[in-house]
C-alpha cells in the first residue's frame, strides 16, 4: 500500500501550487510520486482540443505526444479504479473531498473553510499562513513532505466493509486517531494476488474468496493437482 495525502482547498487557495511543490520535494528525496487530480469542472483541461471533440463521439480516446501519453474516458470512474492504475510510491491527490481514502492537508483562505472542506478527524495538517483552531499547521514544504512520508497512507476506496467498518473513510479516521493502522485494511491480507501489466489489482476478501475457490476448483480437475500454492501466469 502506497503512502499518500489529499490536498484540499477552494478555488485560488493555492492547492495546485502546493501539490506541485510537494511532488518536487518528494522527487528530491528519492521517491517516485504519482498524482491524481479530482475536479468538478465538466472537462479535464482539454477544452477546444481534438481530444474534447473526439470524446463527443467515443467512449475512450487515447493521446500520444512526444514523451507523454494519456487515456480519456467519456464516463466517470470510481476512485478505486483510478488508484489501481497509478504507478508510484507516494500519492499526491488534489481535491476529492468526497474520496476519504487518505489523510488531508487543507489550504485555507479563511479559518472557517476548514469545516466546509473536511471532517477534522481526517485532517493531517493545514498548510500556509491561514491557520484553523484545533488543527496542526505546517509551515514549510520540507516539513510537509516529512509528515506525509511518516503518516501518509492511501486506502483502496472499495468500501467493502471487510475491516468491520462502514467505509474506507471510517477506517481512515481510526488510523488518524491511532485506533487502527493501514494494516487493518483487509485487502492487505488476501491470499490471492493478481497483477495486470505489472500493476497489482486490489481485491476485497469476498472477491478473493470467490476467485480463489473457482481457480482451485478448476485446477483440481487437472492431472497432477495436489496441495500447495497455485501460480498462474498469462501473457
Amino acid at each position: 500500500m502506497m503512502r499518500g495525502v489529499s490536498v484540499l482547498g477552494f478555488k485560488k487557495s493555492g492547492k495546485t501550487t502546493l501539490c506541485r511543490s510537494l511532488l518536487q520535494q518528494l522527487v528530491s528525496l528519492g521517491h517516485a510520486p504519482c498524482a491524481l487530480k479530482c475536479t468538478h469542472n465538466p472537462g479535464i483541461d482539454k477544452e477546444d482540443t481534438d481530444t474534447d471533440q473526439f470524446l463527443a463521439h467515443c467512449r475512450t480516446v487515447g493521446a500520444i505526444a512526444g514523451r507523454e501519453s494519456a487515456l480519456f474516458w467519456n464516463d466517470p470512474r470510481k476512485i478505486s479504479d483510478m488508484l489501481a492504475m497509478l504507478d508510484g510510491d507516494v500519492l499526491v491527490m488534489e481535491g476529492g473531498r468526497e474520496h476519504a481514502v487518505a489523510p488531508r492537508v487543507l489550504v485555507l483562505r479563511d479559518p472557517a473553510e476548514a469545516g466546509e472542506l473536511s471532517d477534522p478527524a481526517l485532517v493531517l495538517a493545514t498548510f500556509g499562513p491561514v491557520r484553523a483552531p484545533g488543527l496542526p499547521q505546517v509551515a514549510s514544504i520540507e516539513e510537509l513532505a516529512a509528515l506525509v512520508l511518516e503518516r501518509g497512507f492511501v486506502l483502496p476506496g472499495l468500501d467493502c466493509g471487510a475491516c468491520e467498518r462502514d467505509s474506507c473513510a471510517a477506517l481512515a479516521a481510526d488510523i488518524m486517531a491511532g485506533r487502527a493502522t493501514p494494516e487493518d485494511c483487509a485487502t492487505r491480507h488476501v491470499s490471492l494476488a493478481i497483477t495486470v501489466g505489472g500493476r497489482p489489482l486490489t481485491l476485497n476478501p469476498f472477491v478473493e474468496r470467490i476467485l480463489a475457490s473457482g481457480i482451485r476448483g478448476l485446477a483440481s480437475q487437472l492431472k497432477g493437482f495436489g496441495p500447495g500454492p497455485i501460480d498462474i501466469h498469462i501473457d
